[in-house]
């Protein structure tokens, strides 16, 4: 069915209609709306001329509304502010601005990035309920597509429009063997040495995962891969327990002790991990979010100064 509604009567010329019945003066409704008396004057001739009919006469340079504008104004004002009751019942189901926030993140995030970035948004906003999602770099990244998650503390995903991401710090891979392993006198691993060795690794999808499979595909030859996990704590577990070696990033380093070694790769293996906050662009202007950058902003600095303070 056709509309009669033109498309040139918006809520905004709506909106400039209630202000300027219920100011009763050009310059009041502007000084009420923020705008210039041409913009309300502009509006309102727009208006009249979308609905094709009169609404305003003239008393010398007075505006004066007929009763057609004012049965216009009355309406205006139910749809107006159903408009805006759904578009805040929209905003809440999208997540935004509500007490809620569902951060995702990688499981080697929760030894300290994800703690640091949670307790920083706690003291910006004391009144707001998080919640930690965790899972590979893959199923985050659908997570937060399909509005199932609000951000995610992850890799940093390849240029998508869709998405904002603010990098946090870059990590290195190493690899990774048993305390006491022959390896641990190694400045730098080759892994072409390492051809006879069992090997753990994540599931794919995981970041890491990728990581592991482009190192040795350098090396030239394929990993034989005895088991296969789904976090990166349980792939830390194998390796200590001597039931292979692997690749890991550096920012698990301590969360094991003595446990594992970690050693550099030689340089035409080593690779590295770019580490961020990533959200949709359509709601980088929720203030929940907007609290979420700063604190990873903040973040950033104090390890870029970190590793200042260790240069100096």
């Amino acid at each position: 069915m056709r509309s009669q509604i033109s498309e040139e009567i918006t809520f905004r010329k709506l909106e400039v209609l209630i202000a300027f019945l219920e100011c009763g003066s050009l310059n009041s409704a502007a000084e009420l709306l923020g705008i210039s008396v041409v913009s309300v004057h502009r509006a309102l001739h727009s208006l009249e001329e979308s609905m094709a009919c009169q609404l305003f006469g003239h008393k010398g340079r007075n505006l004066i509304p007929t009763e057609a504008a004012r049965v216009l104004a009355e309406t205006s004002r139910d749809v107006v502010k159903l408009m805006g009751d759904g578009i805040a019942a929209t905003r809440k189901a999208a997540g935004y601005s509500s007490g809620h926030l569902k951060i995702g993140s990688l499981y080697s995030l929760t030894n300290s990035t994800a703690p640091e970035v949670i307790f920083d948004i706690k003291l910006r906003r004391p009144e707001l309920q998080t919640e930690l999602v965790l899972g590979s770099n893959a199923d985050l990244l659908h997570k937060l597509k399909h509005n199932l998650i609000d951000a995610a503390l992850m890799a940093v995903p390849d240029a998508d429009p869709d998405i904002v991401s603010i990098p946090l710090f870059d990590d290195e891979i190493y690899f990774a063997a048993p305390a006491g392993s022959p390896y641990a006198a190694e400045s730098a691993i080759d892994l072409r040495a390492c051809a006879g060795e069992k090997y753990v690794s994540l599931s794919e999808g995981f970041v890491t995962y990728h990581g592991f499979v482009e190192a040795f595909r350098v090396a030239g030859f394929a990993p034989n891969v005895v088991m296969r996990v789904s976090d990166i704590f349980s792939l830390m577990n194998l390796v200590s327990a001597g039931l292979g070696c692997t690749l890991l990033p550096g920012r698990v380093r301590d969360v094991f002790g003595d446990k594992l070694q970690l050693i550099p790769l030689r340089p035409e293996y080593r690779m590295r991990q770019s580490i961020g906050v990533s959200f949709l662009r359509v709601r980088e202007r929720d203030p929940n979010l907007l609290a979420l950058a700063a604190s990873c902003r903040m973040l950033r600095h104090s390890k870029t100064a970190g590793r200042g303070n260790l240069a100096a």
